[in-house]
């Protein structure tokens, strides 16, 4: 549900259609992945590592821990892209990055009956005998951590490249940083 008067960077006159898990939604322009999937009433939106619980939006911004998706697909598809960092455009496909068939059916929530079974780090012991087998039970425990995958395509566009030189960097803005710039502009 959205706050009418609210949202002063929406454009409520430009709405936008968007694909997530499959589904179609409608955000408008200025919203985020995150906004426009929490106004549409879904508040599931992937599942913890380990025990597979519910997982919503936790923050607004870069320190995003749990809503986590795949973008696009093919050679385009971006891994890993926290939702309140996806500005909505018309077309966006994503799809929670862990979820199977979705956050709120996802099939290992039965993990949370098996809780005493799992104890932190339980694969580091429990998959390490027959040695052999361990190439094999990786490619299970990578799948469950709910990380996105890589393309396999190669990116086509092309992107522009650039070597900077410099006789003085300064990195940093606080005091140390702007007492070197200016050490280094009085030095010439």
């Amino acid at each position: 549900t959205r706050i009418d008067k609210a949202g002063i960077r929406l454009d409520r006159k430009r709405t936008l259609a968007f694909r997530f898990n499959g589904r179609n939604y409608q955000g408008f322009a200025g919203d985020t992945l995150a906004s426009a999937v929490l106004a549409a009433g879904d508040a599931v939106l992937s599942r913890s590592w380990k025990y597979h619980r519910p997982r919503g939006v936790l923050t607004c911004g870069v320190e995003e821990p749990a809503a986590l998706v795949q973008l696009e697909s093919g050679d385009k598809t971006i891994p890993n892209a926290k939702m309140p960092e996806v500005e909505l455009y018309d077309g966006l496909r994503a799809e929670s990055a862990l979820p199977w068939p979705s956050p709120a059916r996802h099939l290992l929530s039965i993990n949370r009956w098996f809780t005493p079974l799992f104890p932190a780090g339980f694969y580091y012991k429990t998959f390490m005998w027959p040695a052999k087998a361990w190439m094999w039970y990786e490619r299970f425990i990578r799948k469950a951590g709910g990380l996105g995958a890589a393309p396999e395509q190669e990116d086509q566009d092309r992107y522009v490249h650039q070597n900077i030189h410099c006789e003085v960097l300064v990195v940093g803005g606080g005091i140390a940083g702007l007492a070197a710039a200016l050490a280094a502009g009085r030095s010439g």
